[in-house]
């Protein structure tokens, strides 16, 4: 269990159960998927999207089994993109840890994921009413549909602002507002309240994802746990890139020509992206979606889980650059 929740002591042992209701659920006859699911549940995520299912369904009528089974399908969600984005990528490591790609091969990666979203809805079909069954496959649309727009847009030299939010809105900020949303309606709370629950996510999932692309040209192996500038070599441009490029674009011109970085284009790019300010223009953009979810937190009905709420969204998102 990350560190993040030994100051939440009730979270944290709710979210063990959420790692019960995991494994049980994906008990199945062929043990080498078994197993591989296994591997991800311990793997070391920090569980943000199941603990914002339990935070917000103790804005309701807290039902324990069924906020708890609901926080295990949103983890699993994650899971299955996870491995199906490793897959794409070709990645072998996440987490430090080999990827079930690199671990188990592709096609068994394949349907390791697909078998990860069949137990998801198998749980939502008994678990959630029709309405949010909808609103969780929508969710799921948008999330395959930030994906692929990433896939399709590597080495792009059509650089936008408007296209890379409408991207990270359905790679990262969609699961967020699902997650505090699902919770929240599911609990009873009011259709105003749970829509609230979904504007706090999708903005904290905005902020995060900023935050994460600028540690791809700031951040050390150590710091950021994965490897610096990965994103750059797969011709995946985010923000910073960005902004830097619309600032400059001639000095990336010579880069963007290329299909393919070496280490030396690498360093360049992340010297001219700092050169011209673009971390620190997008560091300001993850400002104004943190600042809009600490006003909105603010404004939930007080509750002591309110409280937890913005401290964990601190720890996420006010972090040392």
């Amino acid at each position: 269990m990350d560190k993040i929740w030994n100051d939440y002591e009730e979270i944290k042992t709710e979210l063990i159960s959420v790692i019960s209701i995991m494994e049980k659920s994906t008990k199945c006859k062929n043990k080498k998927i078994e197993n591989s699911i296994k591997d991800l549940i311990h793997s070391g995520g920090k569980m943000l999207r199941p603990a914002f299912v339990l935070i917000s369904s103790h804005f309701g009528e807290y039902d324990s089994n069924k906020a708890k089974s609901l926080a295990a399908v949103m983890e699993m969600m994650h899971m299955a993109t996870l491995v199906h984005d490793d897959i794409v990528d070709d990645s072998k490591l996440r987490r430090g840890q080999p990827t079930t790609q690199s671990k188990y091969g592709k096609d068994y990666a394949v349907y390791i994921g697909d078998f990860l979203f069949c137990v998801c809805f198998k749980i939502l079909a008994s678990m959630s009413s029709l309405q949010n069954i909808k609103i969780d496959s929508n969710s799921m649309s948008r999330i395959c549909l930030g994906e692929i727009d990433q896939l399709s847009s590597r080495f792009d030299t059509e650089l936008s602002i408007k296209s890379y939010l409408s991207r990270i809105s359905g790679k990262t900020a969609e699961l967020f507002s699902l997650s505090l949303y699902i919770g929240a309606a599911e609990s009873g709370c009011s259709d105003a309240l749970s829509k609230q629950f979904w504007k706090i996510g999708h903005n904290i999932g905005m902020a995060f994802q900023i935050i994460d692309d600028t540690l791809d040209y700031i951040g050390t192996d150590a710091s950021i746990k994965k490897t610096p500038a990965n994103d750059i070599k797969q011709g995946i441009f985010t923000l910073p890139l960005i902004y830097a490029a619309l600032k400059s674009k001639k000095d990336f011109e010579p880069y963007f020509k290329k299909d393919f970085f070496s280490h030396e284009d690498v360093n360049d790019i992340i010297m001219l992206v700092n050169k011209h300010n673009g971390v620190d223009k997008a560091i300001d953009l993850a400002d104004k979606y943190t600042k809009k979810a600490f006003k909105l937190i603010n404004t939930l009905p007080e509750n002591p889980y309110k409280k937890v709420l913005k401290e964990l969204s601190e720890k996420l998102l006010i972090r040392k650059y």
